[in-house]
């Protein structure tokens, strides 16, 4: 019997966007309703579909404290996926773990076969039943629901939710294979293999899940979009339904999988979009514009573009300028990135999907010959010497910066230097260097 069904993961309804700063009020109103949207958007495809059921592989809420607004919309799709008949099955992940119910809290059951009550996770929840369309895997073993479709088993949903968020055992190894008819799916929050991006929650490997003798993994964890696996088993990443912030794993097109199945085989997957803005960060070269209008016009063209790409979610745009060219001296003169910027904001003021540039950076560099600075004999050459000193050696590199950053440098900026990487800290030596050498040559051109 051929059917299909949706996976999805990593809601984190009513998230806190990270890393984005003063916005207008418009763009400051889809942020806070982006990830709730997300959900509404992901409930209508699941519909428009006709799938036989949706699957959400952890982390529904970011945290403990799940908010009000994020609750009520939750159980409001759940309950419209119910009136349609479309079971629902929900593993909690490290985010939203379900814990142990507060002393002063009535105590829950935990979901029965079929849907019905579940256990109250460790932060405070509104939600106290839920529609009998809901299955909640619990924290102790892993289950496995049937799920029927014209009086015939089409699938063998089995999961496992966190009873607490730092798991660290490889819960892949609890999953077996069972007797019974139609595709078998295991639903798991955890991270596969290595993913320096992502904590090691639940951490397994590609073989952990092969031996299990499953049809389809169906994960959660990880945010970006992968299928690590096809066929015999498939495994796979739906990825987040909103992206977060301009981290990469938050960066593309984000939503859901549909997947075609065909009795105890997948035939395939779709993707549904359901995020309502996209997160995206590029470098631009600007050795080819000639002057700051120049410039703006390539950034008009480049944000065209990339919105093309984003069907009708909006856009929010960090774009970061690099090389060199005529306009370096343009955007070194003081208020030259800012003024570059808000002639930008205006411009897609009104933009419909949306378009919000976020920043701007400055990291072009000068025309500076390294090779003829070196031979000068001068001041100059003999800061070129030095950071090629250290840049030979990164341990002096870092004592450099602790030499000439740190000691006058309030507690609150030394802990954001503290924080950079040893490439982030090269380049920024070799910026150091450049303007440097920039700012001495036009002190020798006005003498």
């Amino acid at each position: 019997m051929r059917f299909t069904f949706v996976h999805a993961a990593d809601l984190h309804l009513d998230t806190p966007f990270q890393g984005i700063g003063q916005v207008s009020p418009e763009v400051a109103e889809l942020l806070r309703d982006a990830s709730l949207d997300a959900f509404d958007a992901l409930v209508d495809h699941t519909l428009q579909a006709g799938a036989s059921f949706l699957l959400l592989a952890g982390d529904i809420y970011d945290g403990a404290e799940r908010g009000l607004r994020a609750q009520l919309r939750f159980v409001k799709g759940l309950e419209k996926l119910a009136e349609r008949g479309v079971p629902v099955f929900i593993c909690h992940g490290n985010h939203d773990p379900l814990g142990a119910a507060p002393p002063s809290a009535a105590p829950l059951s935990a979901a029965p076969p079929g849907g019905g009550l579940a256990q109250r996770g460790s932060g405070w929840s509104a939600v106290r039943s839920w529609p009998e369309n809901v299955t909640i895997f619990g924290a102790d073993q892993v289950r496995r629901i049937t799920v029927e479709q014209a009086g015939s088993a089409i699938a063998q949903v089995y999961g496992i939710s966190y009873g607490r968020r730092d798991v660290t055992e490889n819960l892949a190894l609890r999953f077996s294979r069972e007797e019974g008819e139609g595709l078998h799916v295991a639903m798991l929050h955890a991270n596969v293999g290595s993913n320096a991006e992502h904590a090691a929650y639940s951490p397994c490997s590609l073989d952990d899940l092969w031996d299990r003798g499953m049809d389809y993994w169906a994960l959660g964890h990880v945010h970006s979009r992968r299928v690590l696996h096809e066929g015999e088993p498939w495994v796979v990443y739906p990825g987040n339904t909103q992206g977060r912030s301009f981290k990469p794993s938050e960066q593309g097109g984000k939503g859901a999988y549909l997947v075609e199945a065909d009795g105890n085989r997948v035939r395939g997957l779709s993707f549904l979009q359901t995020e309502r803005l996209r997160f995206r960060r590029e470098g631009l070269d600007v050795s080819r514009f000639d002057d700051l209008a120049d410039l703006r016009r390539g950034l008009t063209e480049f944000a065209a573009a990339a919105g093309a790409d984003c069907g009708t979610a909006g856009l929010i745009l960090d774009v970061r300028l690099e090389g060199t060219g005529p306009v370096h001296a343009d955007l070194a003169c003081s208020g030259g990135v800012a003024e570059v910027l808000r002639d930008l904001r205006q411009e897609f003021e009104g933009e419909r999907p949306l378009v919000w540039w976020e920043r701007v950076q400055d990291r072009t560099t000068p025309p500076v010959d390294l090779d003829a600075v070196r031979g000068r004999g001068d001041l100059a050459s003999e800061i070129c010497a030095l950071v090629d000193h250290k840049l030979e050696r990164p341990e002096l590199a870092e004592g450099l910066l602790d030499d000439l950053i740190y000691p006058d440098k309030p507690y609150a900026l030394k802990r954001h230097l503290e924080e950079l990487s040893p490439n982030e800290e090269r380049e920024l030596l070799e910026r150091a260097r450049l303007r440097a050498i920039e700012l001495l040559d036009q002190a020798d051109a006005c003498e």
